[in-house]
């Protein structure tokens, strides 16, 4: 069997298993706490996309969801709750984000990620631009066993590049905004070098920005093009953070 056979079938056997343990045990919506629905329909009428482009430090980021509400509670729980059952809705906002933002650096291509992408190669062809997810850090991956960001891509037909790779920093929940830059200044770098590479950012959530710039930085001083960002959604921050929620930046 192929790695990618491989990887196809154990994404399906990782869904039949959620899919038998939502059947033994209750659930309740992530959005709304109602019994016995994963995700009722009030909640998931409000995780439908709804584009806005915003910026960070002159990168322009397009973000398919405000963070809050009902938005913020579903995502909470996907990323630290464990409820990948909610990956299914929260797939489209990221990838109407993908798509708006390849529109808008590639007026003139055609832009139609699902399905085109080349395995493992995250990148679309007709625009000819890497779609690069920043890295979890370790004890990130240790608390969840999956990569956020990835699972949305791949369950909305599209393959990440991991271009990047990270050190670990400290946790960003409760820092302002020049705690939050300091904090990431210098923490990814490129795998390889990245001439010639066009590259679309992709992230979860976006308030100050931080992560995108640094990622920004580090594929420059590879040699790559940052022609933008995309993010699931987004958040305006007028006071400082006071919850947890790893790893948002």
């Amino acid at each position: 069997m192929t790695r990618t056979g491989a990887e196809r079938t154990a994404r399906a056997a990782r869904r039949a298993v959620l899919d038998a343990w939502a059947v033994l045990l209750p659930t309740a919506c992530s959005g709304c706490g109602v019994p016995d629905s994963a995700l009722c329909a009030a909640c998931r009428a409000r995780l439908a996309p709804a584009v806005r482009v915003t910026e960070r430090g002159g990168l322009r980021v397009w973000a398919g969801l405000d963070y809050s509400g009902v938005p913020r509670r579903v995502i909470a729980s996907f990323k630290d709750g464990g409820r990948t059952d909610a990956a299914a809705a929260l797939a489209p906002p990221l990838l109407a984000a993908v798509v708006a933002a390849l529109a808008a650096v590639q007026p003139h291509g055609a832009v139609e990620p699902r399905g085109t992408l080349e395995p493992g190669r995250g990148r679309h062809p007709d625009a000819g631009i890497h779609l690069v997810t920043i890295p979890s850090s370790r004890r990130a991956w240790r608390a969840r066993g999956f990569l956020p960001v990835d699972l949305l891509l791949r369950r909305a037909g599209l393959a990440p590049s991991r271009v990047l790779t990270s050190r670990e920093t400290a946790d960003q929940v409760g820092l302002d905004r020049a705690a939050r830059a300091r904090n990431r200044d210098g923490s990814l770098r490129a795998v390889r070098p990245l001439t010639g590479v066009r590259c679309l950012l992709v992230d979860d959530i976006v308030t100050t920005g931080a992560t995108l710039l640094e990622a920004r930085r580090a594929i420059l001083a590879a040699g790559g093009e940052v022609v933008g960002g995309a993010a699931l959604a987004e958040t305006r921050r007028r006071h400082p953070v006071t919850h947890r929620s790893s790893e948002t930046d």
